[in-house]
């Protein structure tokens, strides 16, 4: 009799659990709002943002709920740049991928809103987020770089085209740095051709790299260990020059000792030469 007493309650219990939890259910569904909250776009907006903080998913649904019932109200475009800074602040790699698609969107819906400039700098950062360390791949920096560019490009006297012209530095040094990596490293395994490729382009793309005296270095004394005296003269000698506080300088005044003393050498087999002649 004790058992059976017991499994009543437990039945019991879990019925009650269980309407409790649908009736709690139906209470945060958007079918279930009052009235008069559904026919205001400013109810809907605050009662989604409310949510926001306790139910994401629920906030979520409530403020796409805005733009689907007012899409022209100017809560419409406050939903949905807060959509999609909602996912961009969670700040994992799916999340910025979604916000990204959010901000993308906007731009299309509400191109001539004072807050499409904030949403391509965003569209940039959820690449610049992402983005690895020098020595790894690249791409999200490259992708970064490129959104952060229509920023400047397109919106020039916005607050945020300085802040981009911030970061596309940053990106650039980034970029420079991983190709300095990648010469160093063929430059010290002495493959001296490969070296000057990747380093040669850090001076074409990056004229503004913070290790370009190194860069300047590695290019010379791999012509200079190649014995293409003459090629490594003038990078040599602009590194001394430009770089004079350079630790690269000494041993670069060196090779352009070496270098003039093989010139020598060959000027003064050139004139035996004329003279036996």
């Amino acid at each position: 009799m004790k058992k059976q007493f017991t499994f009543t309650w437990i039945l019991l219990l879990i019925f009650l659990s269980y309407t409790v939890s649908s009736c709690h259910k139906k209470e945060l569904s958007v079918e279930t709002l009052p009235e008069e909250t559904l026919s205001s776009d400013e109810a809907l907006f605050k009662l989604g943002e409310e949510y926001l903080k306790k139910d994401t998913e629920k906030g979520i649904l409530f403020l796409r709920q805005v733009i689907d019932s007012f899409p022209k109200s100017f809560y419409a475009q406050r939903a949905k740049i807060l959509i999609a800074d909602t996912y961009f602040k969670k700040g994992d790699e799916a999340n910025l991928i979604l916000a990204a698609a959010e901000y993308r969107e906007f731009i299309n819906l509400y191109p001539t809103s004072p807050s499409v400039p904030y949403c391509q700098y965003q569209i940039a950062m959820t690449y610049y987020k992402n983005a690895l360390k020098p020595g790894r791949d690249q791409t999200k920096t490259i992708q970064a770089l490129q959104e952060f560019r229509k920023v400047v490009a397109n919106y020039p006297n916005s607050e945020y085209a300085r802040q981009a012209e911030e970061k596309i530095k940053d990106c650039e040094q980034r970029l420079a740095e991983h190709e300095f990596l990648i010469g160093e490293f063929y430059y010290k395994s002495k493959a001296y051709r490969a070296s000057i490729g990747r380093l040669q382009d850090i001076l074409t793309k990056y004229p503004d790299f913070k290790k370009m005296d190194a860069v300047y270095f590695y290019i010379a004394d791999s012509y200079f260990q190649s014995r293409n005296y003459e090629a490594a003269f003038p990078y040599f000698t602009k590194l001394v020059t430009d770089y004079p506080n350079s630790k690269f300088v000494k041993k670069a005044q060196e090779r352009l000792k070496t270098i003039e003393e093989i010139r020598k050498k060959k000027d003064s087999s050139k004139d035996k030469e004329s003279q036996e002649q």
